[in-house]
């Protein structure tokens, strides 16, 4: 049984104990250079600048995944009878959904964000990081039309250096939350997606530089259903220079139904995310023969790996529960930040909120504390609005 400890969330954002780093490249050690004012400073900019940090450098962080156009609107119960949607739901489009996505549009008030797991969670590091603009980047297939003129927009405006796999063949994929009340009916409809390629996108010299010039790399389990050779180019790149390789299990589905693609990817593995009902899929289809999240936290760093020189962090999320984290022969568990139950919104970006704001500090060579905590903090800010949305500045202390 592996040993567990309990820390005070206090204890956890001071990052004080064990205060262990994940190096990000380890020949890296320039001088700190102490950030520029700005014009207003959020805290999180504050505190860079009080303590003198390491300047970041443009895209550092590296996502690659499906992008997808979220339009949001507040329909009628007529529109939902009309495609058969439940009003709390969420489905992948049918045939019979495909001309929904351009009737809300016509027929009601929308408002569009740049979605898809991954894209949301660059999204989010790079809101917790605020400046420079462009540390992450993002790679990702979209369709030549209005809707991707409109994704790429907003991924302008998060400052996230989007860089998409353009094509004709299929349209841009979106996903519509069709909100009733307190409800958000969601249809996903992944269309260009699916259709990254890795000769046309990651092989050109111009893109692959953009993969060279970073140092954490996230992707998440979904991908694997898109392309696989892509994503093992990218985790061999970070093994042979010791970068840092990310991966999320993301749903029960990739652990049961493409776990051969996933156990291809797992030995270059350094940094492992899920969440608790992941993370039960993934033990079943592995025979790791528990039940116990921190017995299969555990078991899962314990996984053979490709670079020596690291040893693989697994992080479970557990909603409102404690986060899990193991790492070497340590599981240790972190608290949640309360919230009062009535303000919680929408949970369904909590996750990869949470991802985001644990990259958002490893790519500033933060303590694993540091990471877990701006983790909690991001979730917890997400979960307040409707959507991956947030305010215009982070508070995180």
């Amino acid at each position: 049984m592996p040993k567990v400890f309990s820390k005070r969330a206090s204890a956890m954002a001071s990052g004080e104990p064990r205060a262990k780093r994940v190096k990000l490249v380890e020949k890296e050690s320039k001088p700190e250079e102490k950030s520029k004012p700005e014009e207003k400073k959020s805290k999180s900019e504050e505190k860079k600048s009080k303590h003198g940090e390491k300047k970041l450098s443009q895209n550092a962080l590296f996502g690659m995944g499906n992008p997808l156009l979220d339009i949001s609107a507040v329909v009628d119960k007529d529109f939902l009878e009309k495609y058969g949607l439940k009003t709390n739901d969420q489905i992948l489009a049918e045939d019979k959904h495909k001309a929904m996505f351009e009737e809300i549009v016509k027929k009601f008030k929308v408002e569009y964000h740049a979605g898809g797991s991954t894209q949301n969670t660059v999204k989010v590091a790079q809101w917790m990081i605020q400046r420079p603009h462009k540390v992450a980047t993002f790679f990702g297939c979209i369709g030549k039309d209005k809707f991707g003129e409109i994704l790429k927009q907003k991924a302008e405006e998060s400052h996230v250096d989007a860089h998409y796999y353009e094509q004709s063949e299929e349209p841009t994929g979106t996903c519509a939350a069709c909100i009733t009340g307190d409800n958000r009916s969601l249809v996903a409809n992944l269309a260009a997606a699916n259709c990254y390629k890795k000769d046309k996108h990651l092989d050109l010299e111009e893109n692959w530089e953009l993969v060279e010039k970073a140092k954490v790399f996230y992707i998440a389990g979904f991908f694997l259903t898109v392309s696989l050779e892509s994503i093992l180019k990218v985790a061999k790149h970070a093994a042979e220079n010791n970068k840092i390789f990310s991966l999320n299990l993301s749903a029960p589905f990739i652990c049961q139904f493409f776990k051969d693609a996933l156990m291809k990817v797992m030995p270059y593995v350094d940094i492992l995310f899920g969440n608790e009902t992941e993370a039960a899929m993934f033990a079943q289809e592995q025979g790791f023969e528990t039940e116990d999240i921190e017995e299969i936290a555990q078991k899962a760093q314990a996984l053979s790996k490709v670079n020596k020189k690291r040893q693989r962090i697994v992080v479970f999320t557990q909603g409102k529960e404690g986060t899990v984290m193991a790492e070497g022969k340590d599981v240790e568990m972190f608290p949640v930040l309360k919230i009062d139950q009535s303000k919680i919104v929408d949970t369904n970006g909590a996750g990869d909120a949470f991802v985001g704001g644990f990259l958002s500090e490893l790519v500033q060579d933060k303590t694993l504390e540091e990471c877990v905590s701006a983790g909690h903090y991001a979730a917890n800010v997400i979960i307040r609005h409707a959507g991956c949305t947030f305010p215009e500045k982070p508070d995180f202390p």
